[in-house]
């Protein structure tokens, strides 16, 4: 998450989504004053800016509009491009699955994939129901229960999709490929008919936003 007062915008991070790389991208410009939530190197460094602040939900690299609700005011909210990135759920999925593998810290989802094929992790109710329950607008909606964001980024487009972004930020941004995960580039090899199946009904919502299909033309 990044919260830029001067440029008047904020990025909302969703798991997954290339964020990481557009955070970079971000930081590189960053203004004295932005408040930045993550594992970069000046969101690490600026951290202690918050401490003391009082927030609806947690403050961390992935929180969510409403989560940000004490530290982003309604009238604050009204001044900003919000914008946040989305990507294909099912090549999503095979990168936070093989990104969970290689983590350590205590989340149930963790403890699945280090013991699950990626097929009966896709298919497990518990990763089913958490893809249901957190499509893109979830990220995006404020404490109120209203949607608020300017622009989604699709990764998959990201050369086309960020022409809003840069227009409002008045320079082109750079961004690097971070954070990737060890695995196959095809997406599709990682699944069957009925892991594909099921991505498809949990992430239904973004699939028909984002016009997303498993086999891309």
């Amino acid at each position: 998450m990044i919260l830029s007062t001067g440029r008047h915008y904020l990025f909302i991070h969703a798991p997954k989504t290339g964020g990481t790389s557009m955070a970079l991208a971000l930081e590189a410009r960053a203004m004295k004053d932005d408040v930045m939530l993550g594992d970069t190197p000046k969101a690490i460094n600026r951290r202690r800016r918050l401490k003391d602040v009082q927030t609806r939900g947690r403050l961390w690299k992935h929180a969510t509009l409403a989560d940000l609700d004490g530290l982003v005011t309604p009238q604050m909210l009204a001044g900003l491009f919000v914008f946040t990135m989305v990507r294909n759920p099912w090549d999503r999925l095979v990168s936070y699955y093989h990104w969970l593998r290689m983590q350590r810290f205590d989340h149930p989802v963790v403890g699945l994939a280090q013991v699950l094929s990626f097929h009966d992790f896709a298919l497990h109710p518990q990763v089913c129901a958490m893809l249901r329950a957190n499509p893109a607008q979830h990220y995006v909606t404020d404490a109120t229960g209203a949607a608020r964001c300017d622009l989604f980024i699709r990764l998959e487009h990201m050369a086309t999709d960020i022409a809003p972004l840069e227009a409002h930020l008045g320079f082109s941004l750079d961004l690097p490929h971070a954070n990737r995960s060890p695995r196959d580039a095809d997406y599709r090899r990682y699944y069957a008919p009925d892991t594909q199946a099921a991505v498809a009904e949990a992430c239904a919502e973004d699939i028909a936003r984002f016009g997303y299909s498993f086999d891309p033309s």
